[in-house]
This record gives C-alpha cells, structure tokens and sequence, in this order.
C-alpha cells in the first residue's frame, strides 16, 4: 500500500499550508468572552472568504468537495499551524451537510452560507435529562397550532448553546405512535421568546455545557427539516455527519500539548 500523498494531494496541501501561513492571527491573548467570540468569528469568515470554510461541502454550496484525504490533510495542516478553533464547527459539520441533504431550498438558501461565513453560530437540541444514549425517548413536546409549533420541555448537555443563534431541535409531535415514530426536528431561531439557557460549571470551571428550557416557544411549520413526525431520519442523518465530520475535526484541532479539557468550550 502506497502511504505517500498523490500530486493532486500534495498540491492541496501545499495551497492551503502558504494560505494558513499568510493568514492565521496571532494567538487569542486577551481576557473577555465577547471579544474572544469575535475573534474565532473573524478567523472563520477569514477561512470562507478564502475559500476554505466547509471544505467537504458541495461546490455549489460553497464548499469544495474534498476528498477524505483532503479533509484529513485540512485538519492536519490546520494543528500544525496552530490555528484558532472553529467557532461555527457544529454548524460546518453537523448542521450544514444535514440541510444540504434534507433542507428546502427556501431553508438551504436562508441558512448555508451564513454557517460557512460564521454568521450563525449553531448548537444542536437532542440530549435531555431522560434521554441520552435512548435518544428516541426524548420528551420535549411540540404541539401543533395553525401554521406553528409550540414547544416546551429541556435539552441538556447543549455545547455553544449560550453563543448560539440556532439550534437544530429534535421535539416530539406525536404521542401515540411508537418512540421513534413521532419525532420532528425543527431549524430553532434560539432569540424567540421563551427560551432560556443555563451554563453547566464542571469541576474544572469550565461551563461549555448547557441546560436549555423551552416554554411555549412559537416556532414556524416552515422551520421543519425534512417532514413532521419523521424527524428520526433526520437525526440519524444528522449524527452521521457528526461521527464522520465533528469528531475527527476537534480530536485534530487541537493538539495534545494545548487541548482543552472540553471541546466544546469557549475560554
């Protein structure tokens, strides 16, 4: 087996480590939050103005189709420059490829190259109390009425719920069928009334972690992603993407000298 990269390869690696060169902003040295949200927001529209933000997207969606070697070598060449974290990754990775292959093109439109340029910053709504590893036993409630859903109930373990703007929902509509029958996943604009967010403090101080409740939250039919009461599909097409993208891209993010003790934290 031939381990060596291929000219093609080669040729990526070589265009991306001269951009990150020219590109990559001198370490994070300051103390407030805010200003280092807007740090890691600037370093990501940097990457998508250069053409280098959701690279493993399709290039009519902006990204560039990049093979699972290119992506390899992206997260790579993104370590050994000591490259700020992605702010906006739950969006690039999970979200993203997830409305690409289940949105609207109303959804697809409004949503996708504000992921890319960090815009909007994502988080995603299915851990609960009750309902971890059993997803499907989720309990948050959304009830029909006219043309919206109102929602109530918790989400738990929620990473970049406090910065977020949108939140990929998974909310159960149909209380008669079997567990994984009555599921809808819902593009949640987290500035909509009713809606409130508690950081969880681990023992190292860190408060990556959230707690989100939900009290009659008004939310669009329109905001559906894929079809209402067969939002199961699309949460495993969602987690899919997270094993193949999410994972692998925070392990390479950060080296072991300087990773931090939670991926999802915002220093």
């Amino acid at each position: 087996m031939d381990l060596n990269l291929t000219p093609d390869e080669r040729q990526f690696r070589d265009e991306f480590r001269s951009w990150l060169t020219v590109n990559v902003p001198l370490p994070w040295s300051g103390e407030s939050k805010d200003e280092h949200i807007a740090y890691l927001k600037r370093w990501q529209r940097t990457l998508f103005e250069g053409g280098w933000a959701g690279i493993s997207w399709p290039k009519q969606y902006g990204g560039r189709g990049a093979t699972l070697m290119q992506q390899a070598i992206f997260q790579e060449e993104l370590a050994l420059a000591n490259a700020p974290h992605l702010i906006g990754t739950i969006g690039l990775s999970l979200v993203g490829p997830t409305l690409i292959a289940m949105g609207s093109e109303s959804q697809k439109a409004q949503h996708l190259a504000k992921i890319l340029s960090g815009e909007e910053i994502w988080c995603q709504g299915f851990s609960e109390p009750n309902a971890g590893s059993d997803l499907a036993s989720l309990g948050t409630k959304a009830i029909r009425e006219g043309d919206e859903f109102v929602v109530n109930g918790q989400k738990i373990w929620t990473s970049f719920a406090q910065i977020a703007d949108y939140c990929l929902l998974l909310v159960r509509t149909d209380f008669e069928s079997p567990k994984h029958k009555g599921i809808t996943c819902l593009l949640l604009d987290m500035r909509l009334p009713g809606i409130s967010v508690r950081p969880l403090r681990m023992m190292s101080g860190d408060s990556g972690f959230n707690e989100v409740f939900f009290s009659d939250v008004r939310v669009p039919v329109s905001h559906v992603l894929g079809r209402v009461n067969e939002g199961w599909s699309t949460a495993i097409t969602a987690l899919m993407n997270e094993r193949a993208n999410l994972g692998t891209g925070i392990q390479v993010l950060f080296p072991a000298t300087s990773r931090p003790s939670s991926p999802a934290r915002i220093p």
